[in-house]
């Protein structure tokens, strides 16, 4: 088989039934039968390999961990229902009680809700790392830190952070290194190359990339997975075998979105730089970006996201959102579809403001998710909004 990207994505599927189909059918079974008494013996005692149940795999589950395993250079993974599940269960596979966490202070909403509302009643701490204070990190790791999480690039601030340079840290004090890919997607970078234990994803973002259907991934070394494995077995956050079905599909295509993604992106990026009515403009592979350097380090490409700050705060933003015509207005993202989203009042409303201006999310920003429309009717609706 060849290594190339699109070649795995396009190729990799499971065995072919006796019918000898070309696309992978749909395995719609709870359940599988076994031949006698001694293979269901062997079956649950993991003296044989085979499916017992969907809750723990499934032929469609099992092509998608696969293939994603294979496109992001790790041994092993595990799928569930959701990118927060993906999360949760990463989070609750190796945690307990008294264990500390350190956090880039960028992440999306729900999971600053997982640090501070759900895993501090459970007796687990967080600290928040500043990315323009990279030299503070390893003096912010405990005794107790057991994980290091990141998002990069990060929702909505895009901002990176050095992969090696926390992989570094991470392996010099023995903790888990853990990244939200999500917003890059395999493609455009493969955390677990740079250092990293663990990569998970929304695949409901990119990876299905046509705001059809939910699910999330986490992918590692065989060791780890066996970890995420014996949690989410009894916790049951599982991917439906359609749903897996669905995502495997999708990654047939996903070089060739993310090419689109990226190319409109950066010429967005690039049109909105120096608008009158824009105060800011993030984009990885823009050279104001402060962290311009380290995206092309260890990123392929810029990704779909653009992150705008119009100069009128909340009233400008509004405005501008209402003035689109061909964007969707959505809390989504990473859709075929352009959408805008005003994270202040909707992804990350549950934050204070506090902690919203100290991720960079201020009244007047707007995350834009550049879709695959053509970008001169793209920079058209855009170039009406704003006036």
């Amino acid at each position: 088989m060849s290594e190339n990207f699109e070649t795995l994505a396009i190729r990799l599927q499971a065995e072919r039934s006796a019918f000898k189909e070309h696309s992978v059918p749909l395995y719609l079974t709870s359940s599988y039968k076994f031949d006698d008494a001694e293979e269901m013996r062997a079956l649950f005692a993991n003296e044989k390999e085979g499916n017992v149940y969907s809750r723990y795999a499934n032929p469609n589950t099992t092509e998608l961990i696969d293939k994603m395993a294979a496109l992001e250079g790790a041994e092993s993974g595990w799928v569930t229902a959701t990118g927060m599940a993906a999360i949760f269960t990463t989070f609750g596979a190796f945690l307990k009680n008294g264990d500390h966490v350190l956090s880039s202070r960028s992440v999306f909403g729900s999971t600053h809700q997982l640090l501070t509302n759900v895993f501090s009643k459970w007796g687990i701490t967080y600290t928040y790392a500043d990315l323009d204070k990279p030299e503070t990190w390893e003096g912010l790791i405990q005794q107790n830190t057991k994980l290091i999480f990141i998002e990069t690039p990060s929702n909505p601030g895009i901002d990176i952070i050095d992969l090696e340079f926390i992989a570094k840290i991470a392996k010099k004090h023995g903790v888990l290194f853990v990244v939200d890919n999500c917003f890059a997607t395999p493609y455009l970078q493969q955390p677990i190359k740079l250092g990293a234990d663990i990569s998970i994803h929304s695949a409901t973002k990119y990876i299905d990339g046509q705001g059809r259907t939910l699910g999330g991934v986490i992918l590692g070394t065989k060791a780890h997975m066996l970890v995420i494995e014996g949690f989410a077995r009894h916790s049951g956050p599982s991917l439906s075998p359609f749903n897996a079905w669905i995502l495997s599909k999708s990654l047939e295509t996903l070089a060739v979105r993310m090419d689109r993604h990226c190319e409109n992106a950066l010429k967005v990026a690039e049109f909105l730089e120096g608008h009158p009515k824009v105060a800011l403009v993030k984009y990885p592979f823009l050279k104001s970006h402060p962290q311009h350097e380290i995206a092309k380090k260890q990123m392929k490409q810029g990704g779909g996201i653009v992150t705008v700050v119009l100069k009128d705060g909340i009233d400008g933003a509004r405005k501008f959102m209402d003035g689109l015509q061909l964007f969707s207005i959505s809390a989504n993202l990473a859709d075929t579809r352009s959408i805008a989203t005003h994270p202040a009042t909707s992804t990350h409303s549950k934050l204070t403001e506090e902690q919203r201006l100290e991720v960079g999310i201020e009244q007047g920003s707007v995350r834009l998710s550049i879709g695959l429309e053509h970008i001169d009717d793209i920079i058209a609706d855009i170039k009406g909004a704003l006036g």
